[in-house]
């Protein structure tokens, strides 16, 4: 599981832009994201990098990784 600190998740509809943006690049990727804490766990196949790349594409900026 790799989990992801990102800027500027506020609602509803930022958690689906993430999870969109995930899957796009995993189609079987699981996202859980938490709003208050700004924090979002993937459970992917695909590389990190990739993920924070795709996460960052869709205008929410990856603080940091774990």
């Amino acid at each position: 599981m790799i989990q992801f600190q990102v800027e500027g998740m506020s609602c509803g509809h930022c958690v689906g832009a993430i999870t969109k943006a995930v899957q796009a690049v995993d189609p079987a990727a699981q996202v859980a994201a938490d709003v208050p804490t700004q924090s979002v766990k993937v459970e992917s196949a695909a590389d990190r990098t990739v993920l924070q790349q795709a996460i960052e594409a869709a205008g929410y900026p990856v603080k940091s990784a774990a």
